[in-house]
């Protein structure tokens, strides 16, 4: 049985050498709506809308004194005299400096790039990329919000739909019957079924493994593993492979963020920070909570004793890594034995990471989003001891699921990443090497909300495809030359 461990934080926390206090994480300590800073201080200047004025407008212009954040930070507190811009240091403080560059990017990206309103229909005939052509397929139609999917060795699919459904799809056909035996779960916000892997010996075991968001007393709910054996039209044998005690579930049906991966004889599985987030969480930052952490655990939930936290009694054991808000994505790149995650910042702060034994990746501590009502979240972006990003966005595609391609339909693509997006509805391909991701291209983009990524056995790319105001669908990517 999994081990759970009741200790919550106190107000301050002493994590690998971070210190970290409730009140520091208090967003109304730290600072203003950058909105609101920036009609008060910058539109004078640069126009309401970044459109430009006496000091020039603000989209699509590199800055001339640096345009990382660090850079524009600076930039606005410290002011760049030769050109008359004035510092705003008395003013303006670190952290409402970092917000407003982060407002700055996400209302000029928007400008370009904006939000879709819709998804447009799949192209027809052939699309051309970077390193090959392509035409995208339908496999089935008529899911609700299709979250994940795996294969069976027999070519079925199983799929879960968000509102609590385990489908299946045969010969490229829905099937109208639904998988039985599932456990009792919640549908509300972003909460409900969520993953789902066929164990990787499936044909002699028939596990099936789903995260889901389990309900609690007084509208709580949290996230939730258990694996059952699939029998026909049924999972039977349940058993609970991670969850904690009801008594600590929380309120709100948000930032459940889960993904599971196999990885040899082990289950890595990501699980979010929880909670309505009215208030930065420092849940993230307490080794004895089990939220906004990378676990590992063996395939029947015990933990392995080589976990990086194991034997310590402040630290939930199953942790691998920690420090994350909102998981999505988990992926295992097998050519180079690596481990990579993607997250959900808050309004700007998406992250691509390498997963590493042990290590703290920041949340909340840095960032480079800021709150929804604009204020604040930290005034730092890196801190020593704490993992950077391997790539971030601002302002924010919502990143989802990503897959390293396994298949052999697509030779110049092996080994590469592939990411999906939900807000900006994106797919995009990032070339990886040992330095790092070293290219990245938009293969398509537009054609619904990017949920789950696979390799399929036929060596085509499977993509589950979330659409606005209508039910969803599974696509593949095949040669435009068979």
């Amino acid at each position: 049985m999994p081990f759970h461990l009741r200790k919550h934080c106190l107000s301050i926390l002493l994590i690998a050498g971070v210190h970290v206090s409730l009140a520091a994480a208090d967003s109304n300590a730290k600072g203003r709506d950058a909105g609101k800073i920036y009609a008060e201080l910058c539109a004078n200047c640069h126009g309401a809308k970044l459109e430009g004025g006496k000091g020039g407008g603000l989209v699509g212009r590199a800055w001339k004194h640096g345009s990382d954040d660090a850079s524009m930070a600076r930039s606005i507190r410290g002011g760049i005299a030769e050109s008359g811009m004035p510092g705003f240091a008395k003013s303006v403080n670190d952290a409402e400096a970092a917000a407003l560059v982060t407002f700055i990017r996400e209302t000029a990206t928007r400008k370009v790039d904006p939000t879709p309103k819709t998804d447009l229909p799949l192209p027809k005939g052939t699309q051309h990329s970077e390193e090959h052509d392509y035409r995208i397929e339908t496999v089935a139609e008529g899911l609700d919000v299709p979250w994940s999917f795996t294969f069976l060795p027999d070519g079925r699919m199983l799929v879960t739909e968000r509102a609590g459904r385990l489908r299946v799809i045969e010969n490229g056909v829905l099937r109208a019957e639904m998988i039985g035996g599932l456990p009792p779960l919640v549908v509300k916000d972003e909460a409900g079924l969520m993953s789902v892997v066929a164990h990787p010996d499936f044909a002699h075991n028939h596990w099936v493994y789903l995260s889901f968001s389990d309900p609690g007393d007084d509208d709580t709910a949290m996230t939730k593993i258990v694996r059952a054996r699939l029998q026909d039209w049924e999972l039977v044998e349940p058993e609970t492979i991670f969850s904690i005690p009801k008594e600590n579930y929380q309120k709100g049906h948000v930032l459940f963020g889960s993904r599971l991966v196999f990885v040899g004889e082990y289950l890595f599985f990501s699980v979010g920070v929880r909670g309505l987030e009215e208030k930065v969480t420092v849940d993230a930052q307490n080794l004895a909570i089990a939220n906004g952490k990378i676990h590992r655990v063996f395939h029947d939930g015990k933990i392995p004793p080589d976990n990086p936290f194991v034997g310590r009694p402040d630290a939930y054991p199953s942790i691998w890594s920690y420090g994350v808000r909102n998981p999505q994505g988990l992926a295992y790149d097998s050519s180079r034995q690596k481990l990579w995650e993607t997250e959900h910042g808050p309004r700007g702060g998406d992250e691509l990471n390498l997963v590493k034994r042990g290590a703290n990746y920041g949340w909340p501590v840095v960032t480079h989003g800021m709150n929804y009502d604009g204020t604040p979240i930290s005034e730092k972006t890196e801190a020593p001891g704490l993992e950077s990003p391997v790539i971030h966005w601002t302002p924010s595609i919502a990143v989802s699921e990503i897959e390293f391609y396994s298949g052999d339909k697509f030779s110049k693509w092996k080994h590469q990443l592939f990411l999906g997006s939900l807000a900006g509805q994106k797919f995009l391909r990032l070339a990886v090497d040992e330095s790092g991701v070293t290219h990245t291209e938009e293969i398509f983009k537009n054609h619904g909300r990017v949920r789950d990524i696979k390799t399929g056995p036929d060596g085509m790319i499977y993509v589950a495809l979330e659409c606005i105001g209508k039910l969803g669908k599974i696509v593949r990517i095949v040669p435009a030359v068979p």
